[in-house]
């Protein structure tokens, strides 16, 4: 048999900026395939709707509200899970921002927002369901969601690059260091998709010619597109791939700007 798996089923992942946007489509998309999940994020409101939407499937969803640029939310949000006696498989860790603002200007709080935001509340998802993974002894996936713009020199975007820069290089350190534990880390770096976030700059015509004059498909990303290689890094059919960025980008990082 040589064509592997990428069946989720009876596997569980944690999903965090889970109410909107990527994390939505790629919660859905889990479930789709097969997955229980734990949605995260800080909306209340928009984690229910996005349960509703599992539950009809016929899986389950357990949301937790959590703001996971708190390590003291992320424990208890692992707490709730340790009560609920869940096996985590997988973590997508997608919660992200951005304030797209020139370089001069840049402010500290902008600066640790987008910090803590992007970097730290991935880290600390790792650490924690990293260590749940390595007790429960069947290893795991970790799947970070970076972007083109942690590999090229993108406009008002200096924190932000930052993060995703750093984002890539902690997937390669992950993997490395817990490659022994049979955890598989690695990462996604989309390039523009239509999401709540990418809303006002997609409205704007000539900002959106710009975008399509360096993406070689001509055409911007689409949220389904995202949640085949997501579920394919889940999957068994990824299971001798760590370590990596998988840059989901319609060709745009062939050649850069």
């Amino acid at each position: 048999m040589y064509l592997p798996s990428f069946n989720l089923s009876n596997k569980t992942a944690v999903i965090t900026g889970a109410g909107r946007g990527i994390g939505r489509a790629l919660a859905i998309g889990f479930a789709e395939a097969g997955a229980n999940l734990v949605l995260l994020s800080r909306t209340e409101k928009e984690l229910n709707e996005v349960e509703t939407i599992i539950s009809d499937m016929g899986r389950t969803a357990l949301p937790i509200v959590t703001d996971v640029t708190k390590p003291s939310d992320i424990s208890e949000a692992i707490e709730k899970i340790k009560q609920e006696n869940i096996k985590i498989d997988i973590l997508v860790n997608n919660a992200g921002m951005n304030i797209r603002t020139e370089a001069l200007n840049v402010t500290e709080d902008e600066w640790d927002k987008i910090m803590n935001t992007n970097i730290k509340s991935a880290f600390f998802m790792s650490r924690e369901i990293g260590a749940l993974m390595k007790e429960h002894g069947e290893g795991g996936r970790i799947i970070n969601i970076s972007s083109v713009a942690g590999k090229i020199a993108l406009r008002t975007g200096v924190a932000y690059g930052a993060t995703k820069a750093a984002m890539i290089q902690m997937t390669k350190i992950l993997a490395f260091e817990w490659g022994k534990y049979h955890i598989n880390v690695n990462s996604i770096g989309p390039w523009y998709f239509e999401t709540p976030l990418t809303k006002e700059l997609l409205s704007n015509e000539e900002y959106v010619k710009d975008i399509l004059a360096v993406t070689p498909l001509k055409r911007i990303g689409q949220l389904p597109e995202l949640v085949g290689p997501a579920v394919f890094l889940a999957s068994d059919a990824s299971s001798y791939i760590s370590g990596q960025t998988l840059f989901v980008d319609g060709g745009m990082t062939i050649n850069g700007f």
